[in-house]
């Protein structure tokens, strides 16, 4: 390996983290912007804005969005399951539980894919190490969850079913993405953001009147850097990476993303973890990584 290829791997594993960075702390931005943002305007914002930047940015690739209605209609169904549904329920859950355990229970979106795979669509193999990683994944899952279930219904418990429910749809939308096999991948990428804006727009301005509110500089703030960096800017070195480090090696991001997410919400939110919620976090990396991390090949394979 000559030094430009060492470079090149060095860039893209720089990039693997700032994707991992950026959307860990999507939760602590959240966590900010819903303090004096309601959520159905918060995430609204945020897919208008990204959605607009996504649009410049394939301009300048000089990439079209396709124009067929039949497109357009998956595009709005993936928005559902991708961002209005999912990033509407994590924002109204950051107002009741800390980012640090939205961050915990988001990251485990590969375990459910995999469970909805192998029950619905079969079109992956079920190994023991992926079995492995569900069961250490939902052992972290009701670490987290469960203890708060002791004590009923409350708005903390309610509020952690919801970002649960949220990874649920990230499942459903990872399955359906793979219909858009034939376009540039930043397409679907702007394309369900603009058609969930269109959504999330109108509802916005019926039930939380924007125009009424007086958000504070610091939602404010979180909510640009929510669209900019941990959306528009994610999406764009999350396109780059799958042409560069491939799918497999691109979702790394996935167990790297909850210790930095934690990280961040610890360091600048003041939160803490309790030690069930810490024990939630190890299985949650745990499964998260033994569902994620390309097997090895034999030797004899590799030299084949």
């Amino acid at each position: 390996m000559d030094s430009r290829q060492e470079s090149n791997i060095v860039i893209e594993l720089a990039l693997l983290v700032a994707l991992a960075t950026l959307w860990g702390g999507s939760y602590t931005f959240i966590k900010l912007g819903v303090a004096t943002i309601p959520p159905l305007t918060l995430i609204a914002a945020r897919t208008a804005l990204a959605g607009v930047l996504l649009l410049i940015v394939m301009r300048a690739r000089g990439v079209n969005m396709p124009t067929d209605a039949a497109t357009w209609q998956r595009f709005a169904f993936q928005a559902v399951l991708n961002s209005v549904i999912p990033w509407t329920l994590i924002a109204w859950g950051e107002r009741h539980v800390d980012a640090a355990l939205a961050t915990i229970l988001n990251s485990a979106a590969p375990i459910f894919t995999f469970l909805l795979t192998a029950i619905v669509t079969r079109h992956e193999t079920t190994t023991p190490r992926k079995l492995f990683g569900v069961v250490a994944g939902m052992a972290g899952i009701c670490l987290i969850v469960g203890v708060d279930a002791f004590h009923g219904l409350g708005s903390g418990l309610v509020a952690e079913a919801a970002i649960v429910a949220a990874t649920i749809c990230y499942a459903c939308a990872a399955i359906f993405g793979r219909s858009f096999g034939g376009l540039d991948p930043m397409a679907p990428a702007a394309g369900s953001l603009l058609a969930g804006a269109a959504v999330l727009i109108p509802a916005s301005l019926v039930i939380e009147q924007p125009w009424t509110l007086s958000p504070s500089q610091s939602s404010v703030l979180a909510l640009l850097a929510l669209a900019v960096f941990s959306t528009a800017a994610a999406f764009a070195i999350y396109f780059r990476l799958i042409q560069t480090l491939g799918s497999v090696g691109t979702t790394a991001q996935a167990y790297l993303r909850v210790p930095i997410g934690v990280a961040i919400s610890v360091a600048f939110l003041g939160e803490t973890l309790s030690r069930t919620a810490w024990l939630g976090l190890a299985c949650v990396v745990v499964g998260v990584a033994a569902m994620t991390i390309p097997a090895r090949r034999p030797a004899s394979a590799r030299m084949s």
